[in-house]
Order: C-alpha cells, then structure tokens, then sequence
C-alpha cells in the first residue's frame, strides 16, 4: 500500500478499495473515499503521514461501507475534517440501517442488521463545478450500483468512478455484481465513455485507465448485463417467482452464498425485474399465493 501518483496533484493509495488524493499546496488533501473500517483508515492514515499529508477533505462516492466506513476515524483524528457527497447518498450514511431494510423489506434480522454507526455529512454536492479549498472540482451523476452514486474529476482531468463500473477482474470474480437501478447503470456506463478525463480510477481495479480502456471496459459491463437479462428472460419462458430467478442463476453461475449474500443476491434479482417489467418485457400474475413473472411474446 502507497501513495501512487497519477498526475500533477492527483494520486491514489491501492488497496482493496482505492482511495483516491488530491494534494493541495499547503499540505491539506482530499480523500475520494475512505476505506471500510478505522483500521483500514489508520493503515492510509499511515501512507498520507509518510507523505507530509494532512487529510482535511472527504468526497465519499456512495453510502456502501466500504467507501466510507473510514470517515469515522478521520473525523475523530483530524478534527474539522469536512465530508462531501451526493444528497440521496447522504441519507443512507447518516442513517445506515436503511440497506438492511432495504434487503429485508422490513425490519431485517437481527444478525442481518447494519450495526455501523452513522455518519455524518457536512456538504452535499451539486453536479458540475464545486469548489473546494480554492480548487474545482467536477461532480458527476453516475448512479446504478447506488441510488445517488457519484464520480468525480480532479483539476488535472483525472476521474474516480468508485463502483460505478466494475473491473474486469471484479467480473471475473463476482459472477452476479449488484446494482441497484439497472436502466440507471446502462444510463452510467454508457456517459462514463463520453466523460471529459484523461485518466479513470475504479475502486476495486488494479490498473488506472485511459479514455479507451475505459470504453472498452464499459462496453464489457454492459454486456455482462446483456448476459443477465437474456438469462432471465430465458428462464421466463416458464412462470418463476423471484426466489425460483435467483436459485437458477445461483446454480448456473455456481455461486458461493450464505445468508446475507442471498439478500443481496435478491434485491439485484428485484432490479432487473424491475428493469424488465418496465420496459414491457415481462408480465407477473398470481397463482396460489405466489407471485409469478413471465416473458411476454414480442410483437
């Protein structure tokens, strides 16, 4: 783990979540994110002092832990530091039980509950130019791993995606990634080929990315979507429930699930229902006190 200059002021500290650094002049920086714990925190705490770097700014892309799970130690080591993100986003890192109801649908399991503590947010962002300590700093809409997903493009052109798009190492490992709001990441992936950067960082990635490889990369995470959904409507040639639509694509995919991930593994199954539901692909109907979904016929 260290610090790993992309351009000018721009770096970022590899890790399984990479954080990214703007370094101003007088020592003060920005993180894009912090990590998922305080002793993920500490151990780039150590990378920054090694550096003569002084965090004083938190841009945090999305509610997910282990994007901001770290805030809490910077907050309570570096009084006054100032955590930035998007408004939705905002929410559900002041109140973070909100993702295990969400998963639930209901009060969760208690063991299933999102036991972390809030945290709290100073500013929320407006997309286009926002300044920070006299720098601006670009903010982009790039939502549908999370509701109010955000990227952001450093003075020197240089872009944070966070989860946004996945590496391909992530697609190779996670055969089902989660995504919140499928039409909003088809929406996301394609912008993300037309963003105005020279350089792109993902957060679970281990190589930086140029305009091209960029495009390529999104060009192969819509596919993987394209995969899923002609899977599901495949499956739809027979009425499923939802459970049914996940225990195929578990058993076609060989996934490795215990409880939670199974929750998880639901609400992404519930996107692209919702995803093909609306786009006039699917139609459910009820039978024995079951909710079953089915493939239209196509005109």
């Amino acid at each position: 783990m260290e610090l790993n200059k992309v351009k000018g002021n721009t770096y970022y500290i590899d890790s399984p979540t990479n954080i990214g650094i703007y370094a101003f002049k007088n020592k003060f920086c920005v993180l894009i994110d912090s990590g998922l714990n305080n002793s993920a925190a500490k151990k780039f705490d150590d990378v920054l002092k090694a550096n003569n770097l002084h965090p004083k700014y938190i841009i945090n892309t999305h509610a997910h832990r282990d994007h901001c799970g770290g805030n809490l130690y910077f907050k309570e080591n570096y009084p006054g530091t100032l955590v930035y993100t998007s408004a939705k986003e905002k929410v559900y890192m002041e109140n973070p039980e909100i993702l295990s109801i969400i998963s639930a649908s209901s009060s969760p399991i208690k063991k299933l509950s999102q036991s972390e503590k809030p945290l709290e947010v100073d500013f929320t962002l407006e997309y286009g130019t926002n300044k920070i300590n006299d720098e601006k700093f670009e903010i982009i809409q790039l939502g549908g791993h999370s509701q109010e997903h955000i990227g952001i493009i450093t003075p020197e052109k240089i872009c944070f995606l966070g989860d946004s798009i996945f590496s391909s190492d992530t697609l190779d490992k996670y055969a089902f990634p989660f995504l919140f709001d499928i039409g909003e990441t088809i929406n996301t992936l394609n912008k993300i080929k037309e963003i105005d950067a020279d350089y792109f960082v993902i957060s679970h990635g281990k190589e930086i990315l140029n305009k091209e490889e960029i495009a390529v990369l999104a060009d192969r995470n819509l596919e993987n979507i394209d995969k899923h959904i002609n899977t599901i409507l495949d499956l739809l040639e027979q009425p499923y429930t939802r459970e049914d639509i996940l225990e195929n694509i578990i058993v076609l995919n060989d996934i490795a699930v215990n409880m939670r991930k199974y929750m998880i593994n639901l609400s992404a199954v519930s996107a692209f229902i919702s995803y093909l539901y609306d786009k006039d692909l699917i139609d459910c109907s009820l039978e024995d006190g079951k909710l079953y979904y089915f493939a239209k016929q196509q005109k």
